[in-house]
């Protein structure tokens, strides 16, 4: 019997590692996506479970249609793709600058839509398949001091919910992930450690997702939102 193909874009730190330990556990082959296929490596270095690691520019769309087409010749046609890659910068509006505003629009929104072209004809044509957009609570309310980082999550937003109604009529399942901050790498120069301290950790966001997303019978989540417990100043 074929292994369940999950692919995790992101997948080398933070809770695209997360979830890609967790899918490894429970049996699926994880095909890890990221910038650096060594870093990758090192990250799964005898971790326990079915994993092989790949170079991608997620923002390449010739590249990521040949990736994907390699993982299908390789282990099969994905199963569930996990849109998980990201970028941010911070600060007033005024002061964000050309590069990383197309930085944050081409690898958090052409980094979501490329990856996920690349899968959908296979998963139409089965009638089968899931596409998870990690989003964050920022795809849901606006921010001071991260309008760019907003502007292009409520991008991911909405693609994710047009995929769910131009596939209602299908047996694919999309679902939004809207997580608060974790501690992860993608703070580091920005929060300082007590900061940190306050955030969740990937592994508990990883579980939760995971648990929603086991597939059920007639059932679809449409998305997940977990936020920040904070306790009063």
């Amino acid at each position: 019997m074929k292994k369940q193909v999950v692919a995790i874009t992101g997948a080398s730190s933070g809770l695209g590692a997360a979830l890609a330990k967790l899918y490894g556990l429970k049996g699926a082959h994880v095909c890890l996506l990221g910038r650096s296929k060594e870093k990758l490596e090192s990250s799964f270095n005898g971790q326990e479970g079915s994993y092989s690691s790949h170079a991608l520019n997620i923002v390449n769309k010739e590249e990521v249609a040949s990736v994907f087409h390699q993982l299908s010749e390789e282990f099969g046609e994905v199963d569930m793709l996990i849109n998980n890659a990201g970028a941010g910068y911070f600060g007033p509006a005024e002061d964000l600058g050309k590069e990383e505003l197309d930085t944050m629009l081409d690898v958090n929104v052409k980094g979501t839509i490329y990856p996920t072209q690349a899968v959908l004809p296979q998963m139409k044509k089965r009638n089968k398949g899931t596409i998870v957009n990690i989003v964050s609570t920022a795809g849901l309310v606006g921010k001071a001091n991260e309008s760019g980082y907003v502007a292009s999550k409520f991008a991911v937003r909405g693609f994710t919910e047009s995929l769910q109604a131009e596939l209602s009529d299908t047996m694919i399942r999309i679902s939004g992930i809207y997580m608060g901050g974790m501690d992860t790498p993608f703070w580091d120069g920005i929060f300082s450690d007590e900061k940190r301290k306050m955030l969740m950790q990937p592994k508990d966001v990883a579980e939760i997702i995971v648990h929603n997303l086991d597939e059920r019978t007639n059932l679809s989540v449409d998305e997940v939102i977990i936020r920040n417990k904070k306790p009063k100043k």
